[in-house]
């Protein structure tokens, strides 16, 4: 199953108010915005990417937990980029959500934005976990993105190729192949995720 991707420009333009209204009605589905105005409908994704984006999220959580000094979010998290696009980890405004992200308390604090909506900035930190159903160049775009919207690492995770693609701010993608862990260097001090179950 792949994503739904309907171009809804010039015909309808969706406020960002409108945006956020259509997902709330529509929980069940997993939408995102992009910059250019187009609406995805993401397909559910499958047992074995579940499992392993719950570990994913997890392992981060607990890292973030202990740490302290700031909060992970899982996939269902809106993040409204600074070029527009909204992706629920959805130029317009986009709105995006990674499979895995997190954000500093500082920045958090310095905002303090509502916690009833989407979070108006890029996080620190985002994880994609490429599904079966996830095209390789759609979510290597996505990730591109991201460090264009002011993530400072990103980490595409590839369990189908077995690597692992690293997004740095004003750095070239480093890849990986067959590695068993990650470190978060200086975004997630003494963050190590490690592959076994996430690459498997």
């Amino acid at each position: 199953m792949t994503a739904l991707i309907l171009n809804l420009s010039p015909a309808i333009e969706l406020t960002d108010e409108q945006f956020f209204q259509l997902c709330q009605n529509n929980r069940d589905l997993r939408l995102e915005r992009t910059a250019e105005g187009e609406l995805i409908i993401m397909p559910p994704t499958g047992w074995g990417s579940g499992n392993r984006n719950s570990r994913l999220t997890q392992r981060l959580g607990n890292w973030a937990d202990a740490d302290g000094t700031g909060l992970a979010f899982e996939s269902s998290t809106g993040f409204k980029l600074p070029n527009g696009a909204n992706r629920c980890l959805t130029t317009s405004h986009s709105v995006s959500t990674p499979d895995a992200s997190w954000v500093s308390r500082g920045r958090l604090e310095a905002l303090n934005p509502d916690p009833t909506r989407f979070l108006p900035m890029a996080p620190n930190f985002a994880v994609e976990l490429r599904s079966a159903s996830d095209s390789l160049k759609t979510v290597k775009q996505k990730m591109q993105e991201y460090i264009d919207n002011g993530v400072r690492l990103g980490w595409l995770i590839d369990p189908q190729n077995q690597r692992v693609e690293i997004y740095c701010l004003g750095q070239d993608v480093e890849v990986l192949e067959s590695s068993t862990s990650l470190s978060g260097e200086d975004v997630l001090p003494g963050f190590v995720l490690d592959l076994a179950q996430i690459l498997n």
